[in-house]
């Protein structure tokens, strides 16, 4: 008898909707290069374009999923890690609400407000998850446990211009006291007991993801490049710095989505690297931010390219 091979739809991933993520954050840092280093020719609008595409596409998919499959959907979300990757769908909102606001004020208040409604239930579920676990491991804990909390990070950026400054406020607070809460338990984790998985060791890239946001919201919220805000960067900058010390070890992995964990993270601090030469003129930042750009754009290139390799030869959306 032929074998029936399972559904690819049936173990379609969350983690998918993380390309979201790296994709606006790609086009986000694109149009602030264009805009501080006066680039005739613009590639942001082009790359909205394809990342509101892949958005609608995947979000598509992944209903048609929970329609077709929704014992499988319940399992994610009973997950202990991929439990995490579901935030990332109300995140991809958040920054298409930041990605379209130079182009509509009205659009981007829209997914602003679906998503930061949307976040904030994530949040509460995935906390109270963590609370009431029963049967977690500290094998489970790892990076990708900031997505929840990233999201509340993101809030103020576009949330200055859309509404009551106390609510961007609110979202920070949460996502400001869970990352450092979560810094030290991750860092527990990893110092005091098994390494990470290979398929999850990308998801270390996440660790650059909090305070470089973070730098960014806060000077939405404070106006200036002040100590708390140079804290943030300097600690992003830090740990890029640190990771990128170690790329011998990360290009000897085999591909996995995971690795779209690089590029979110890449995008973050290459877009608080632009705020800070914007803020500050240091020739310095002008050539950090040009560079970091430079090794974004080839990342997201290899990224898309494996990807569609892995597609292609099904070796995604296949059981664990």
């Amino acid at each position: 008898m032929t074998k029936v091979r399972p559904s690819r739809l049936q173990n379609f991933p969350i983690s998918w909707f993380a390309t979201v993520m790296g994709m606006t954050g790609f086009t986000i840092a694109w149009h602030r290069a264009e805009g501080l280093l006066g680039l005739s020719v613009k590639f942001s609008p082009v790359l909205l374009g394809l990342t509101v595409v892949t958005f609608v596409v995947l979000l598509v998919l992944y209903l048609i999923k929970a329609l077709r499959y929704p014992g499988q959907v319940k399992a994610e979300f009973s997950h202990p890690i991929k439990v995490n990757f579901f935030p990332a769908i109300s995140i991809g909102l958040i920054l298409l609400s930041i990605a379209l606001l130079p182009h509509s004020n009205t659009v981007s208040f829209t997914l602003w407000s679906v998503g930061v409604v949307l976040h904030l239930g994530f949040t509460l579920y995935v906390l109270s998850a963590w609370l009431h676990q029963t049967h977690f491991e500290v094998t489970h804990i790892n990076p990708a446990w900031f997505i929840p909390i990233v999201g509340n990070i993101l809030v103020p950026i576009a949330g200055a211009q859309h509404a009551s400054m106390e609510i961007s406020w609110f979202f920070f607070s949460i996502g400001l006291v869970f990352w450092v809460v979560l810094l030290t338990i991750i860092f527990y984790r990893m110092f005091f007991h098994q390494p990470l998985p290979s398929k999850l060791l990308p998801t270390l890239f996440i660790l650059i993801a909090p305070p470089a946001v973070g730098s960014v919201s806060w000077f939405q919220l404070v106006g200036e490049i002040n100590a708390f805000g140079r804290i943030l960067y300097y600690f992003a900058l830090f740990m890029t710095l640190m990771l990128l010390s170690q790329t011998g070890r990360f290009l000897k992995l085999a591909f996995f989505l995971s690795w779209w964990a690089y590029s979110f993270p890449m995008a973050a601090i290459t877009i608080a690297s632009f705020l800070m030469y914007e803020q500050l003129q240091l020739p310095f930042f002008k050539g950090l931010s040009v560079g970091l750009l430079g090794l974004l754009t080839i990342l997201i290139g290899i990224l898309v390219i494996r990807t569609a390799q892995a597609v292609k030869a099904r070796a995604i959306c296949v059981q664990d």
